[in-house]
This record gives structure tokens, sequence and C-alpha cells, in this order.
């Protein structure tokens, strides 16, 4: 670490490198806290976790004893241990005694992404309720046609402020907080939506994952989805970047174009003649009434390239497609919006380039995940890892080899959840043994032993 900022102070490393590096070196370090504790108020199995988007310091939990609950990560309630264990109480907690209480298990429970002032709770009662974070109090509520097992809401949108919500009926709806109705309906999964997530590159793109095995995109400004992924529809690894797919571009137009001319010479040199006579023969018939036909053929091949032109929620053999050979029981997209990581019900991790659509055949080590309920992935701030909670530990799985970087051994049954907080570089995870761990960068003492040592010994 000094190394690092010697070579920062010296200029030699630019200041946003020396945070990246800063920054993979603590996810590097991930452990167990031992300086921080989350004292969890629920009875029950915790089934979402949440940062908030705005000041990363208020982490948001919903469980199955219908109990919700926010608590600041950054400012402890108490210290214990010396003052080296930081204890975090909730703040408040909405459990069954509360007025405006859910009925049965919260499955899903995200923030308002502008704003702390409101926070989105999802639970099996079929009801979705937008809360007041200040006064705790539920200030809308959707009903829906089933348990609501998803919600989510984009980080990116400045037009609408829809909630997408994936319930146990086969549509994915659209809730409107602005006029506290239900905007759109989204047709096409042939069984319930386990999972939804909104883009990080379009404010309008929504991507659902459904027990049919289907991962679909949709654009809510117009009807149908506008791809189904296909497990079979691969491609090896990542694309080439931009720059580099120009110039290859450009290097092959200008073989085809070098080629065209070379052939084009040799023809007029070799033909001669000929070439004019056909060329006037054809003339002739096309003024003799043959060239209906040509125009004929002209409109056949239109309408071909129409069909080509349909998005695939038009087509049936496409419409069909499966990602998963179970229920998508995962999505995750990445930072910078261009790659999408799923998980089934199979026990399969896939990463998918949402630009082709195609699968990118990375092949992720064998791991065993839940399969009636779906589980909350995260991503790391540069996309270089991938949380994923398999039975009773947490994965991370490096994103383009597949490998497994570390595993999380804490709790003591299923873990459902994890959030990783790009702030503190620290990750939370909740799971069936009612407990949320934290794991944070290793702190190393060895500055102030540094400075122990470099110390006269007249010194205060």
């Amino acid at each position: 670490m000094w190394k690092e900022i010697e070579k920062r102070e010296s200029g030699r490393v630019r200041p946003r490198s020396f945070a990246n590096r800063v920054k993979s070196s603590r996810v590097a370090s991930l452990q167990l806290s031992n300086h921080k504790d989350i004292v969890s108020p629920h009875k029950g199995s915790v089934n979402s976790l949440q940062v908030d988007l705005t000041e990363g310091r208020y982490l948001l939990s919903g469980a199955s004893d219908a109990s919700a609950a926010v608590y600041d990560v950054q400012q402890p309630q108490k210290l214990e241990g010396g003052g080296l264990i930081a204890k975090h109480k909730p703040i408040f907690v909405i459990d069954k005694q509360h007025e405006h209480r859910h009925k049965y298990a919260i499955s899903s429970a995200i923030w308002y992404p502008i704003d702390t002032g409101l926070f989105v709770t999802g639970s099996y009662d079929h009801y979705i309720k937008v809360w007041d974070t200040n006064s705790t109090q539920a200030v809308m509520n959707f009903k829906m046609p089933g348990k609501v097992y998803s919600t989510s809401m984009s980080s990116l949108a400045t037009s609408h402020m829809l909630i997408a919500a994936g319930t146990e009926d086969v549509q994915v709806r659209l809730c409107d907080i602005a006029s506290g109705a239900f905007a759109h309906t989204l047709s096409g999964h042939r069984d319930g939506v386990m999972t939804v997530q909104w883009s990080n590159s379009s404010e309008y793109v929504l991507v659902t994952g459904g027990c049919d095995g289907a991962i679909r995109f949709w654009d809510i400004r117009r009807a149908g989805c506008f791809r189904v992924l296909d497990q079979s529809h691969s491609q090896l690894g990542r694309r080439p970047p931009l720059l580099e797919r120009s110039a290859m571009t450009k290097v092959f137009v200008s073989c085809v174009v070098t080629c065209i001319c070379i052939l084009g010479s040799t023809s007029r040199s070799s033909s001669g003649g000929q070439n004019m006579s056909k060329a006037t023969a054809v003339s002739r018939k096309s003024s003799h009434g043959n060239g209906a036909k040509h125009s004929g053929s002209n409109r056949i091949s239109a309408k071909g390239s129409i069909k080509h032109r349909l998005h695939p929620g038009m087509l049936s053999s496409q419409d069909r497609a499966t990602a998963h050979y179970g229920a998508v029981t995962g999505l995750k997209i990445s930072e910078d919006g261009m790659y999408l990581f799923s998980a089934g019900s199979d026990s399969r991790l896939r990463l998918w380039d949402i630009e082709s659509g195609c699968n990118t055949l990375v092949n992720f080590e064998t791991v065993r995940l839940q399969t009636n309920k779906p589980i909350q992935l995260s991503v790391s701030e540069d996309s270089a890892l991938v949380f994923v909670p398999c039975m009773t530990v947490v994965k991370a799985f490096d994103f383009w080899s597949g490998k497994t970087y570390f595993t999380f051994r804490g709790h003591y049954e299923y873990v459902n959840c994890c959030c990783y907080s790009a702030l503190d570089q620290e990750l939370y995870t909740g799971g069936n043994d009612r407990q949320i761990l934290v794991w944070s960068p290793f702190i190393s003492y060895e500055a102030d032993e540094g400075t122990t040592r470099n110390e006269d010994s007249w010194s205060d």
C-alpha cells in the first residue's frame, strides 16, 4: 500500500488508476468483519438486502417474518470490546405490530433510487407497498395477482417512476408511483416471473427471468419483448473493444473493395465487347415489358428482409428459446451495462453479451443453487467479481475465467441474498439463519507499528 502511495505522490500513477488499485486490493482482502456487527431484529430468514444508492450509508433488509429494517452502516449505535467492535442496531423496524404491515414474508426490499426518503417492499401477501422513511408509514399500495418475487426501479430514470414487479403470474407489471396505478403489463412469459432488473444503460429497457427458463428484454415504449436469450446462441468470450472492432471493419472493407476492383478489371479485359452486347440485350428486354418481373423479384427480396427485421418476440422459434433448463432465479447486470449474469435452478451460471444476445460460454465452476426461491446476486464496482449465494456459502467468481476467487463461510443455513457496497468495499449477506453478516477488507496495523518503531526512547 505504501509503495502505491509513494508512486501516486511522485506522479507515476494517475489518480483514477491509484483509486482502482486501492479498491481492488481492498476487495481482494475481504473477510468476515471482526469490528462491525449488524444486530438483526428479524425472526425469519433474510430475503433481501440493499444499500442506498445516494449516500451508501443506509442498509435496507426484508425478511420472511414480514418485517423490514433500516440500519446506519456508517454510524454505530453502540461500541463494545473496548471500542473495537461497532454494533449497528436498526434505526427502525416495521414488523407485524405495525398498522400497515405485510401479512406474509417480504421477498424484496429496495430503496427509491434518488432519495432515501422512500423505499419499496414486495411480499407474498400479493402487495407491493411504498413507504415513507421518515414517518415509517405506507403511502401507497399496489395489489398484485399473486405472490411478489422481485421488484426493481431504474437508477437512470428521469422520465418515469416505475416499479417493475415479477410475480407468480405470467405477466410483468409496472407500477407507477406518480399516478398510483399500473402503467404497463408485459406479456410473454409462460410461467411466473422470479426476477426483474432494469438496464444500466437505458432507463426504458427491462430484463426479466421466468420460471419457464426464459430471459426476456423489454422496451417499455413499445409492445412485446425485443429479445429472448438463447443458450445455444453463443460467442467465445468478450467482444473486442470498440476501437479495435472499427479498425478491423475498416481493414475488411478495404480488402473487399480491392478484391472487387481487381475482379472488375479482370472481367472487363477478358470479356471485352461481349459484355456490351449482353448489356444491350438486357436493356432491350426491359424496354419490351420484362422489367415487371424484375421489379417483382425486388419486392420479394424486400419482404424477406422485412421478415428478418422483426423482433424475436414475433418469431415463434426464437420466442420459445430458453436461457436455462430450469427457472431463472437470479439476474445481475454489470456496472457498465454491457453484460448480464444469470443463475438458474439448473445450478448453472451464465454470462451474456447484452449487445449481441450471445452466451459468452464462460465456464463457471460447478455450484449448487437454491431452486425454490429467487436469489439476490451482486457484482463488484469494476465488475471483476460476481458474488453468488451457493447454499450455505457465498462464492465470488471471476467474471471472465469463471474460477472461484473467494468462498465466504459464516452462515449456518442457506444464504439468500448478498449486497456489495462500492463506497466501503464491503459485502453484506443474509440467510435463513436470520443473520446479516458483514465482510470487510482486512485492516493492517503496520502503519502504527512502524510509527512506534521509529520513535525515540524519550518521546511521549
